[in-house]
């Protein structure tokens, strides 16, 4: 595939349940792994190559990044939600099910990870219902806004020793509101959100 190739499929409408589906996996996907990626190559400097081969360290990246994943499912979910609460009719409950429902579709779609606990990834994806389902709780918050209760939570999980960590939790944060405004963007330019609820609500 060429690279114009490549730049059109990225521009292609978000337009089925499906589709969404799919862009709700790349995105959450990225935010997890990103992130971790790059801390991990700037606190081994020099050596990061060496120590990115390494297989010990190539288990903890995978774990690091298997346990973010349900993280990215949430924020990214919750900025679907957000974009598409003004367009729900009055129903914001049923719009809030149906994303929730798509969003652990995603989740669902892999199987456990080797480098986690049949325990640790039910957890996850306990927790990821759990915060999707209480978004009715109030009202959808300001994209900016949404990473900033899981930011120390993803600092944790990068794969170094809690001694060894450098204080950028702020940094983290600074980077998953910064992709979340980009998807926000992605969606509102891709997106139709009240035919989109129409599809969701139809198929929950």
């Amino acid at each position: 595939m060429g690279l114009l190739d490549f730049l059109l499929r990225r521009k292609a409408k978000i337009d089925t349940p499906g589709a969404l589906a799919d862009f709700i996996d790349q995105q959450a996907a990225f935010l997890a792994q990103k992130g971790i990626y790059d801390y991990s190559r700037a606190r081994a400097g020099h050596f990061a190559k060496i120590m990115l081969a390494d297989e010990g360290f190539q288990r903890a990246l995978n774990r690091a990044r298997w346990r973010a994943f349900p993280l990215g499912l949430a924020m990214v979910g919750e900025t679907i939600e957000a974009t598409l609460a003004p367009h729900a009719g009055g129903d914001r409950r049923s719009e809030i099910d149906a994303v929730r429902d798509l969003v652990l579709s995603v989740h669902d779609r892999y199987p456990r990870p080797p480098e986690l606990t049949d325990e640790e990834w039910a957890s996850g994806r306990a927790d990821l219902a759990l915060h999707l389902d209480r978004l009715s709780t109030h009202p959808p918050k300001r994209i900016i806004d949404i990473p900033v209760p899981f930011a120390d939570r993803y600092f944790e999980m990068m794969p170094f020793d809690k001694p060894f960590l450098t204080p950028d939790a702020p940094t983290a944060r600074g980077f998953m509101q910064l992709q979340l405004v980009k998807v926000h963007e992605e969606l509102t330019s891709r997106m139709d959100p009240a035919e989109m609820i129409r599809q969701l609500r139809r198929d929950h």
